[in-house]
């Protein structure tokens, strides 16, 4: 069953993107598009319960390997991506209206759509870290199209520094793995599985501990770079502000995430080698760090979807200052956290889309009374404005009071103190900045309507942005806690 359903994940979203030719008539194309990524999110989520259930999966001899580290990723993508689609639809037709983008172009989007979907897919579920590798690669040539889709200059410039900085970046991570690789083959001698995760995972405790620590440094930085950590960052505002907003939700959303997906797997491997310590504060330092260089950018930022990106360098940064926190109580923050900021700021990237393609704008100073001239998508914008700073009872502030706690109770004071500091201080900057937008009186009468495809697919992620910091139910709880463990090198 599991082996036909991971097949099915790649299989559905390739097809897809063939029948999205740039040729099919409009409502084909969206009917197509529509019953692809459903179809795609169902295999998604019956592979999640099947690890839920039953444990770790793997499938076509160890090639495919699900554990709970690897289901807690897909659901994020799963979650995201579903909404994308659904918001897709409405919005390209938008665009369309406006003379944005023509039908080949279209055709075009919903095809490198589904590409980008099977990619990131793909990065959770193959057990060789190698294909791991080959993999978020993939994600950056699939996702560089949508970053270019307008062909306008800026576009054109963000995806052009988006495929020069993580392929490069990433090229260190390559020369990470090929050093991990040597490392198992000089001790075990050589075969086909010295990278797969299933080996290496269990095995590293005989390895050297400076070349499994070297493999790691190598593997943050290009992988770091992939997932917008500072100060390896700065593709990261120019590809998400230029993106159309699906895209710039699912990048920060779930794209982010499963980069960090390759870092989190040296983790659980370099824990065994007594290099503990280094991994632990080369996370807080680099984590630290995130958050601290995007404050500036945040207080003095005129573009809100560059706004929201640089929030997101913030808040990887949080995330992996969890993991360098440590123990089962900070993994299970830096785990909440992801999920908890997936959902957040994919409901702020598809709102702030409404937005922008209603006022025909993405300058703040010139978005004003949004709740008045767009109520749904300016109460779901405010409501997730709350939540992605943190204010109770929205989920992030569970997952970053979780973090606290971790950090205090695990001798991290001193750093733990100073990140809640700039927390505090980037409330005041968000809620600032997203006020100015959200109140007072619209500028233009003529403020146009959103379509219900735009509007009422953002209540599936502003849904958990909300109940989940009071409420998680069982299985959900069970899923993070034992992707915790997997992090904790605990369980299988």
């Amino acid at each position: 069953m599991t082996a036909a359903l991971l097949f099915l994940l790649f299989l559905i979203p390739l097809l897809t993107a063939a029948l999205c030719a740039p040729a099919s008539p409009a409502r084909v194309r969206e009917t197509v598009h529509l019953l692809g990524s459903l179809a795609t999110a169902a295999c998604a989520l019956l592979i999640v319960s099947q690890v839920v259930m039953h444990g770790p999966q793997t499938a076509a001899g160890n090639f495919f390997y699900v554990d709970s580290l690897s289901a807690a990723l897909l659901l994020i993508v799963m979650l995201v991506s579903v909404t994308a689609a659904l918001h897709s639809i409405g919005y390209v037709r938008g665009d369309v209206a406006h003379g944005e983008l023509t039908e080949r172009r279209v055709g075009g989007y919903y095809a490198w759509f589904h590409l980008f979907v099977a990619a990131m897919y793909f990065v959770l579920v193959v057990n060789n870290l190698g294909i791991v590798w080959v993999a978020i690669e993939a994600t950056t040539l699939t996702s560089a199209f949508l970053v270019a889709l307008y062909r306008k200059a800026e576009a054109l410039e963000a995806a052009w520094k988006y495929l020069i900085l993580c392929s490069v970046g990433i090229a260190f991570a390559l020369l990470g793995l090929i050093i991990l690789y040597a490392a198992a083959e000089s001790f075990y001698g050589a075969g086909n599985n010295r990278l797969d995760f299933t080996f290496l995972a269990h095995t590293t405790h005989g390895l050297p501990g400076h070349l499994l620590l070297l493999a790691f440094v190598l593997t943050l930085a290009g992988y770091g770079a992939k997932v917008g950590l500072a100060p390896l960052h700065f593709w990261l505002p120019d590809a998400h502000s230029q993106a159309p907003a699906p895209i710039s939700g699912m990048l920060s959303g779930a794209l982010l995430n499963t980069a960090l997906y390759g870092i989190l797997r040296l983790v659980i491997i370099v824990q065994h080698s007594g290099a503990t310590p280094l991994v632990s504060e080369l996370c807080l330092t680099f984590g630290l760090l995130s958050v601290l260089v995007a404050f500036p950018f945040l207080l003095l930022q005129q573009d809100v979807k560059r706004m929201l990106a640089y929030s997101s360098v913030e808040q990887m940064g949080i995330v992996l200052f969890a993991v360098g926190i440590g123990g089962e109580a900070g993994y299970l923050a830096a785990i909440l956290q992801m999920f908890n900021h997936a959902m957040t700021k994919s409901t702020l990237f598809f709102s702030a889309g409404n937005l922008t393609q209603q006022y025909r704008t993405k300058n703040m100073s010139r978005i004003r009374g949004a709740l008045r001239a767009s109520p749904f998508s300016g109460v779901v914008f405010l409501l997730a404005t709350l939540a992605l700073v943190g204010a109770p009872p929205f989920s992030l502030f569970s997952s970053e009071f979780a973090l606290s706690a971790a950090g205090f109770d695990n001798g991290h004071a001193i750093v733990t103190g100073a990140l809640v500091l700039l927390l505090a201080a980037l409330f005041g900057v968000m809620i600032f900045q997203m006020g100015r937008m959200l109140f007072g009186v619209p500028p233009r009468a003529d403020v146009t309507r959103a379509s219900p495809w735009m509007t009422w697919p953002l209540l599936v992620p502003v849904t958990f942005a909300l109940v989940f910091g009071v409420f998680i139910p069982h299985a959900f709880q069970a899923l993070f806690h034992h992707a915790a463990l997997v992090l904790a090198g605990r369980l299988p």
